[in-house]
């Protein structure tokens, strides 16, 4: 079921196909939607942006994408001359605010075809500086070759609840640390502080592109990205993490049906101990298309180098004939 927040367009969003479960209309603040909202569940969300009161500022958008899941959100924006500049929807973009239209067409078109990044990237200005964007380091998001060549950003998000990107984050960056220089970020948490390891960062979302900037001259910078709306759009990998327990995929699937829809994600099944079988029938069964398998890892040891694998896969190691050497099986 879904809920709308109507205005200026109510007439026309009233005649939208789709099931409605709460219709809200008039003018709300932020704090209003949310507290509204917060623990009514729902599929999506179709907003109308004059329903928001001061949508004009930018920062309004930011408060919302905070607090509410914007996977869920489809904004009909109004066409005045402040949202429709580049820097507007760019800011958006930013905020993880990837269904967005002009039209109420649109609006039915992105409830039944959401988009992804790479749907609305060419909207993106990530070289420009104004009122909400990011500052992106230089990054080379092309291929990646047998060497780093850059700073490679990878993104950690958990899709099933609790999926261990926090802990993998660290243990990753202990294990990059034996052949790069690397460092791990979290947003908007501070569950860093528990390891007590001062390559670990913890920042809001609204720095996390100034933080990035700040560890540019590192070869890694690893995100346990939570429900940051920035961290996606700033890395040059994402990577989803899955727990495969039957309680965990069934508690995702309750909250989002479609949830495993479409397949264009990098799934990593964390904390695994299924088969090559199990994962064959699993992807049959999810139509996911799995990238890599990472059993339970021991983060208090040095080495973890069932992690060597899935980071060669992203091209920070080539595989030396000596695998006897003091760092492992792989080296710079």
């Amino acid at each position: 079921m879904n809920v709308i927040i109507a205005n200026k367009y109510r007439d026309a969003l009233s005649n939208l196909d789709i099931e409605v479960i709460k219709k809200l209309e008039g003018e709300f603040t932020v704090g209003e939607i949310v507290e509204t909202f917060k623990n009514f569940f729902f599929q999506k969300m179709i907003l109308d942006i004059t329903a928001l009161k001061d949508y004009k500022n930018i920062k309004t958008l930011q408060e919302l994408s905070l607090s509410l899941d914007m996977d869920r959100l489809v904004l009909l924006l109004d066409g005045s001359q402040e949202t429709a500049t580049p820097e507007y929807l760019s800011d958006l973009i930013s905020m993880h605010i990837y269904n967005f239209t002009m039209n109420v067409e649109g609006v039915k078109w992105l409830y039944d075809h959401p988009n992804s990044y790479r749907d609305v990237a060419q909207y993106h200005q990530l070289d420009t500086n104004h009122s909400a964007t990011y500052v992106m380091p230089n990054v080379d998001a092309g291929s990646y070759s047998n060497d780093v060549k850059r700073t490679t950003i990878i993104c950690l998000k958990d899709l099933t609840q609790g999926a261990g990107a926090t802990t993998l984050a660290y243990i990753m960056r202990k294990q990059l640390a034996r052949n790069y220089t690397a460092v791990a970020i979290e947003v908007d948490k501070h569950d860093f502080v528990y390891f007590d390891d001062k390559n670990l960062v913890s920042t809001s979302n609204s720095e996390l592109g100034n933080t990035i900037a700040k560890y540019s001259s590192m070869d890694a910078i690893i995100i346990d990205a939570n429900k940051s709306p920035a961290a996606e759009s700033l890395s040059n990998e994402v990577f989803y993490l899955l727990e495969p327990s039957k309680i965990k995929i069934n508690k995702l699937l309750s909250h989002n049906p479609k949830a495993f829809s479409g397949n264009n994600k990098n799934i990593v099944l964390n904390q695994c101990m299924l088969s090559n079988q199990d994962i064959s029938d699993f992807e049959y069964e999810t139509k996911l298309s799995i990238h890599s398998k990472l059993p339970p890892l021991n983060d208090q040891s040095d080495e973890n180098v069932q992690l060597d694998e899935f980071l060669s896969k992203l091209g920070f190691y080539k595989q030396v004939k000596d695998a006897g050497t003091k760092k492992g099986l792989f080296n710079k």
